[in-house]
């Protein structure tokens, strides 16, 4: 199953989970209208009603049915119309509340946030190993927390997207696992990310508030008539056990709801972990540690709402529960598992407290200061490249691994900081002509003001110039931090952006891509529930577009115009284009003049409308682009830039790329 699919079942689970909660309102409303009746509705007239003959309740008895059974119809209606009304009502104000990001469920549980700059070796652990395979993924590194009150081993995912996505780990869990152990809980949290299970779960966080509300009202009125002798508040402690009867049926269908959406995407988030470390002792190692430890995986702050999202089960006793057995998943990964093997490993995890991070230990946690060797060049296939989206290999970790080590450190600090990021997004998009350069620097100090105009030129002074290929990672890095700059802030360098590219009076690939990257993360950030890979256009409903797009592809990856012809008859032939409507287009089509002076334009236009087609058609045109740029057997690092971007803008995050035979 590849990225699009995995989206695609993310978005038939969510109209499952509608479909769910429509049932359970139901049946609370139901039971709502029995507790009206019970303390506000005529139960006694409708006790007499029930046992008169039809023809009674008909007519035959002049006001019988205006006196008994049209006040409760009348009383059932409103009650049934505010509670699904306040269930609905206070769901979606749950979503609001949620509309922070992954980060706000973190802190919601306690998390702190792990900081660029910790000391702390566990933590900076983590946040290599975050970084990696986020780089890995071509996913924005997301917000990094730890539960520094929770002993137990446990971590989760959660956002509305990718670029607004947080990773929480336990205390526990950094305490208790090796780096290759929590690489595979990263790993498998980042599976949860790429398969589109985050939305589900902030959605299922906010229809399971609604559903809860009840047994939360309840309890308010039992504490309200606890301690009261009088008529009226023993009254209102009655209704208050009624409605916490009610809420604990909604408490029921909570569980049986999440239980029904998180079982089989454990395993399947399980086996993402395997295909991006090719290490299953790592996260079988982590599950075993679970069962081994005397803390296990329950957290002490209350899970009932992130319960569905943690890596294993949050509550110790729970019916329906959210995952598999424990054993089941060890054994998925390792068949010939045994369980005695626990009391090893219980063993095992005692001496290691006591030997905490050895020196041999520490010093692998350093990342290499030698720059990796590059080729300039990859290879790849276009069914190649649909399946390692969302799924990238040990390949392209360690290769995440490598680029991340190459960046210079003046600039990995700075894109860390808070105060400095902004400078390090401008220093990107610098020009080497002193002219332009100038220029720049003075949008820079009127838009962001000259502290930071001071602190892009130390940068400057400290690194000249930055190679390509560390480019994007390097911004990839710093967007966890830009996205705690207040938001007039991120306005501000958007714009700005856009005129710092057109300082020279002409876009390159590498500018377009890194404005595009930064676009969306800005939309995202400010309308994260907007932000659904998949929409309901139609392909052929875009032809335009896609032309405009496989043209670009091909006449700016090719060196001549003959190569660009053949590099676009590749990829209008992947999407299955008629040989006849093929040999209609000319040559002279790749020389257009808007090739040259507006393609970023042209594709800008052609991006928003290709960001509204359906998955399947978006998996069909990343083939497309894939052919195209691979027709002449390489692909270069412009062209890679320029796919990258693209990708971006139509939400399909595009894995780094393993080296291969430079292309001149």
């Amino acid at each position: 199953m590849n990225f699009f699919e995995h989206q695609a079942r993310a978005r038939r689970r969510t109209w499952g989970l509608v479909g769910l909660f429509a049932l359970a309102l139901i049946c609370i409303v139901m039971l709502v209208d029995v507790v009206a009746l019970m303390f506000f509705g005529t139960y006694q007239g409708m006790a007499n009603v029930s046992r008169l003959p039809d023809f009674a309740v008909s007519g035959a008895i002049p006001g019988l049915y205006d006196t008994y059974v049209a006040p409760n119809l009348g009383l059932l209606f409103w009650v049934s119309l505010l509670t699904a009304g306040g269930i609905g009502l206070t769901s979606q104000i749950r979503i609001l509340t949620l509309r922070g990001g992954g980060g706000s469920v973190a802190r919601g549980l306690g998390g702190t946030l792990v900081t660029p700059d910790t000391t702390d070796p566990l933590r900076r652990r983590l946040r290599n190993v975050v970084e990696e395979i986020a780089i890995a993924s071509g996913v924005p590194v997301p917000e990094i927390y730890v539960l520094d009150r929770e002993p137990s081993i446990n971590a989760f995912a959660a956002g509305w997207t990718p670029s607004d996505a947080a990773v929480a780990v336990t205390q526990g869990a950094l305490e208790a696992l090796t780096r290759d152990e929590l690489q595979g809980v990263v790993a498998h949290e980042f599976g949860h990310i790429l398969n589109g299970d985050m939305r589900l779960n902030i959605r299922l966080m906010g229809l399971l508030f609604g559903i809860l509300i009840l047994a939360l009202i309840g309890r308010f009125l039992i504490g309200s008539g606890r301690h009261s002798t009088s008529r009226n508040d023993r009254g209102v402690l009655s209704i208050g056990l009624a409605l916490v009867a009610v809420g604990y049926v909604g408490l029921f269908f909570g569980r049986l709801i999440k239980a029904s959406v998180s079982r089989q995407r454990e395993y399947l988030a399980d086996a993402s972990a395997v295909q991006f470390t090719r290490q299953p002792d790592g996260i079988a190692g982590a599950l075993k540690k679970i069962g081994a430890s005397g803390f296990g995986s329950a957290l002490q702050a209350d899970p009932e709402e992130v319960s569905h999202m943690l890596f294993a089960k949050g509550l110790s006793r729970q019916l329906f529960a959210t995952h598999p057995p424990l054993i089941d998943r060890i054994r998925a990964i390792q068949p010939r598992f045994d369980p005695r093997e626990l009391t090893d490993v219980a063993a095992r995890m005692r001496r290691e407290s006591q030997t905490r991070m050895t020196s041999a230990e520490l010093a692998r946690e350093q990342r290499g200061t030698t720059a990796p060797t590059r080729s300039g060049g990859f290879t790849f296939d276009a069914d190649k490249l649909i399946d390692t989206i969302g799924q990238p290999g040990l390949g392209q970790v360690m290769a995440a691994g490598l680029l991340a080590a190459a960046i210079p450190r003046t600039l990995e600090r700075a894109a860390h900081s808070q105060e400095w990021v902004l400078a390090v997004v401008c220093y990107l998009l610098i020009h080497a002509d002193a002219e332009v350069r100038e220029r720049q620097l003075l949008m820079v100090s009127e838009a962001l003001g000259q502290e930071v105009e001071r602190q892009l030129e130390l940068l400057l002074k400290e690194t000249p110039e930055i190679d390509p290929e560390l480019r994007i990672p390097l911004l990839e890095i710093a967007f966890p931090t830009l996205r705690r700059r207040p938001e007039r802030d991120l306005t501000a360098l958007r714009a700005l952006v856009d005129r710092l590219i057109q300082a020279d009076g002409r876009m390159a690939f590498f500018e377009y891509a890194i404005a595009k990257l930064l676009g969306r993360q800005v939309e995202d950030v400010l309308n994260p529930s907007r932000g659904d890979p998949g929409g309901r256009g139609k392909l052929s409903q875009s032809t335009r577009e896609v032309f405009d797009l496989l043209t670009i592809l091909a006449h700016h990856g090719q060196a001549d115009a003959t190569s660009a012809h053949a590099a676009l008859i590749a990829g209008l032939s992947r999407l299955g284009v008629k040989p006849q409507a093929i040999n209609a287009i000319k040559e002279d089509w790749l020389d257009a003049d808007w090739l040259e002076r507006a393609w970023s334009t042209r594709l800008d236009a052609a991006l928003a409308k290709l960001d509204g087609v359906r998955l399947a058609d978006k998996q069909r045109l990343l083939g497309a682009m894939a052919a195209t740029v691979m027709a002449d057997g390489q692909v270069a690092a412009v062209e890679l830039e320029l796919l990258r971007a693209i990708c971006a803008a139509l939400r399909m995050p595009l894995p780094v790329f393993e080296q291969a035979a430079a292309k001149p």
